[in-house]
């Protein structure tokens, strides 16, 4: 590393045209720069440089070396460079990952950000298991609820209201449910919890709580097959307003108790770091808040 430190310092003297310009441009002492020329030299064996009181010129070998040199420099620039566009623009593969139930807002969220930045590409990787960040190397994850520990930095994008729901089939057949305590007889579908019961939180109109235990009939790994199993009348679910909207529009799904609230679900954007975010990240969790805010029953 000294090495290339030296060959950079010898470029900008040939640049130049001085030991004192280098300095300056370099932010070091003349007789530092000096002493870098001359360390490279005495390393070598070779005289790069013929030295008087009026100029620097180059010899045959410093003439060949600095064409090296002045390319070594060149390269660092342009990585500089890239570095900074990626800082200031939308450029390059934006690597996403969200749960399948997800998958569907990319589309809208995202549209219009990948149209104005031809050089930004996605990659999205949809899954409802918590996969491996760092090995698959994410740059952003759309996450809900309460996140596990973690390094990563997590931004607060909204939050989704949150209703216990069932299809009108299920509560014909089993009766409407019209205190929490009810919800216990009934069939239950939930997301898969490493075998933990559901805990259903919920809050009345005149402000007590109750909170229930039920353990689900059916399980599943997927939200959206929660939903599905729920239209076809195998349980009452647990769902965000804004995934049940069209059926709950069409008659599908009914509310549950909806005196009763539940707590809302959080929706976050998880990043690897806090600082120096490129601006594909920066960008996309921008949009992605934006459009959020704007679905049925989403909160800030």
């Amino acid at each position: 590393m000294d090495d290339i430190k030296r060959m950079a310092v010898f470029a900008a003297v040939v640049e130049h045209h001085s030991m004192s310009a280098a300095a300056r441009a370099l932010s070091m002492s003349t007789s530092a720069v000096s002493q870098q020329v001359r360390r490279l030299e005495r390393d070598s064996g070779v005289t790069l440089l013929h030295r008087s009181t009026r100029k620097l010129t180059l010899t045959a070998a410093g003439e060949q070396f600095h064409a090296h040199c002045a390319a070594m420099v060149a390269a660092a620039r342009r990585a500089q460079q890239q570095l900074t566009h990626s800082r200031e623009a939308p450029v390059g593969e934006l690597r996403l990952s969200a749960p399948v139930g997800f998958a569907r807002h990319v589309a809208p969220a995202l549209g219009e950000l990948l149209a104005a930045h031809p050089a930004l590409s996605l990659k999205l990787l949809v899954d409802d298991a918590h996969i491996d960040l760092i090995e698959a190397r994410i740059d952003l994850a759309v996450r809900f609820g309460r996140l596990p520990d973690s390094s990563w930095v997590a931004r607060r994008l909204c939050a989704f209201e949150l209703l216990v729901c069932a299809s009108p089939e299920l509560l014909r057949s089993h009766g409407a449910p019209r205190r929490p305590e009810d919800l216990l007889s009934q069939p239950w579908l939930a997301l898969a919890r490493d075998g933990q019961a559901l805990h259903l939180s919920l809050q009345g109109p005149q402000g007590e709580s109750r909170t229930q235990r039920i353990e689900a009939r059916i399980s599943s790994n997927n939200q959206l097959s929660i939903q599905q199993m729920c239209v076809a009348g195998l349980g009452l679910a647990l769902l965000a307003r804004v995934d049940a909207a069209d059926d709950l529009a069409a008659g599908r799904l009914v509310p549950v108790l909806p005196q009763w609230r539940c707590p809302s679900l959080d929706v976050w954007a998880a990043t690897p770091q806090r600082d120096a975010q490129p601006a594909k990240v920066r960008a996309a969790i921008d949009a992605l808040a934006q459009y959020l805010v704007g679905l049925p029953g989403a909160v800030r």
